[in-house]
């Protein structure tokens, strides 16, 4: 399944590692510090209003979208695939 990040971007669910809640550029060193070394994966959706971190297995993105907004679609789409799951499995 996928999870719609913001400017027409797409990535798959499964491929997600983590969503960072924007307080945390602001309040953690190591944050930033691995923004910083990892800043050739960095693609900008928000156009400078970051809202969210979103750190997939090969890039980075920083969403306009909200934290809980993401983890909630991706909550979502993890649901719809253990139905699925269950359905083939019957």
């Amino acid at each position: 399944m996928f999870i719609h990040l913001g400017d027409n971007v797409i990535v798959r669910s499964c491929d997600v590692v983590t969503i960072l809640d924007r307080q945390l550029l602001k309040s953690s060193s190591i944050v930033n510090e691995f923004l910083d070394i990892q800043k050739h994966r960095i693609i900008e959706l928000a156009c400078g209003d970051t809202k969210s971190v979103v750190i997939t297995v090969d890039k980075i993105y920083l969403s306009p979208l909200s934290s809980s907004t993401l983890k909630k679609r991706a909550q979502h789409v993890s649901e719809l695939e253990r139905v699925f799951e269950e359905e083939i499995a019957e």
